[in-house]
């Protein structure tokens, strides 16, 4: 069900650097108190999800600061992930909420305004309302269960067979990826030349190629003999 209502997603990217590693957020929207929200989900534990949440508060900052501005002008904000598991193993809780404490005493709160929240569909506690248990019963398993997950079922099925949507969306897709392979192409071919700068043979050069790009020996060989110019 969580890929359901991934795809087709309107996903707001950050680039900070040029060489920096950049994040596409699921959703990232503002209210009317300029609060903001990141709303992630995941449906398998296929990385550190604890550092991607740190990673995702950091990146919400520093697209929200710009040079010359006070600390002070940061928005409240909210990191929010939405999972198909439960990411504290032993533990049955639907929901985690995580602020800055004090180690010294924890009923001190640091005030950064920033607050994680991470929300489990395989929770088994009493600890959220019945309304989010529906909810995340639906992300989970696919099965609606009030007014609002029968409509959001109906909004989900209306997309997937929007057929306009879903050629606008594929064709996007494809342009994104052929900017990405032309991007990578030009990257590898310049670093080939730099090696070939270095000395480097061309067995050396296949093997640098297969070990930083994950290429495969065959493909590696063509960047090295010039076959591929873009």
């Amino acid at each position: 069900m969580l890929n359901k209502l991934i795809e087709g997603r309107d996903k707001k990217p950050i680039e900070i650097t040029a060489d920096g590693k950049g994040v596409r957020f699921d959703v990232y929207a503002e209210d009317d108190e300029n609060v903001i929200y990141d709303v992630e989900m995941r449906n398998a534990k296929r990385d550190s999800l604890p550092k991607r949440i740190r990673y995702s508060q950091g990146m919400i900052d520093l697209n929200l600061i710009e040079r010359g501005k006070q600390y002070n002008e940061l928005n409240r904000s909210y990191v929010i992930y939405i999972c198909g598991f439960n990411l504290f193993e032993g533990s049955k809780r639907h929901k985690y909420s995580f602020v800055n404490l004090c180690q010294e005493d924890p009923t001190i709160e640091l005030g950064d305004e920033t607050e994680r929240i991470v929300l489990c569909s395989e929770g088994e506690l009493d600890d959220v309302s019945e309304d989010m248990k529906v909810f995340l019963k639906y992300i989970s398993q696919g099965v609606s269960g009030d007014r609002f997950t029968d409509a959001l079922e109906r909004e989900v099925k209306e997309a997937r067979l929007h057929k306009k949507w879903r050629v606008e969306y594929m064709t996007l897709l494809e342009h994104y990826e052929m900017e990405r392979k032309e991007g990578l192409n030009i990257g590898i071919i310049g670093a080939v030349a730099i090696m070939r700068e270095d000395g480097k043979s061309d067995q050396e050069i296949v093997e640098r190629l297969v070990r930083t790009y994950g290429l495969s020996e065959d493909e590696a060989g063509k960047f090295a003999a010039g076959d591929i110019q873009k």
